[in-house]
């Protein structure tokens, strides 16, 4: 699967490449190619700084940390295809970068993350410790120990 959509990617980098460039011409589309790696790069200086404001800003609390998150997930995103080759994922990235269409995007990011979150919390079973509505016993702790969380032998609490 992995190997089919790489193809597909390779296929409709090199068919947009060819279609601007018989459009503009070679040099204009290799120039473009060229300036949307520049503007990439200017983009995701100026966009990564208004997300490190975000996240100051829900540090004190004026902010959902969900926005904060949100954005600099598609910044990151946006940035990374930016600097891969090709117009479409240029085109992508800037789309990711912009503030009014990072908007857009952001409620599908959201539900996108929500379900993988849901699936790796399917995923690993609850080590927790379970209270049931049972009878409550009055008495002292003589020993108490935690588990680690990976199986391996419990250790004593000393602070007690």
């Amino acid at each position: 699967m992995p190997a089919l959509v790489f193809v597909l990617y390779v296929i409709t980098e090199i068919a947009a490449l060819v279609a601007v460039g018989q459009w503009l011409g070679v040099v204009p589309a290799i120039l473009l190619l060229i300036a949307g790696s520049a503007a990439g790069m200017l983009l995701v200086g100026s966009q990564g700084r208004r997300v490190f404001e975000q996240f100051r800003r829900v540090g004190r609390g004026e902010l959902a940390p969900g926005t904060a998150v949100a954005d600099g997930a598609l910044v990151a995103t946006g940035g990374v295809l930016m600097f891969v080759p090709g117009l479409v994922t240029s085109l992508i990235g800037l789309f990711l970068l912009l503030p009014p269409t990072r908007f857009l995007v952001r409620p599908l990011a959201a539900a996108f993350a929500a379900r993988r979150v849901a699936k790796f919390q399917a995923a690993m079973p609850y080590r927790g410790v379970v209270i049931d509505g049972g009878e409550v016993i009055d008495g002292t702790v003589v020993h108490q120990y935690y588990d680690d969380g990976q199986g391996n032998a419990r250790r004593a609490i000393t602070n007690l």
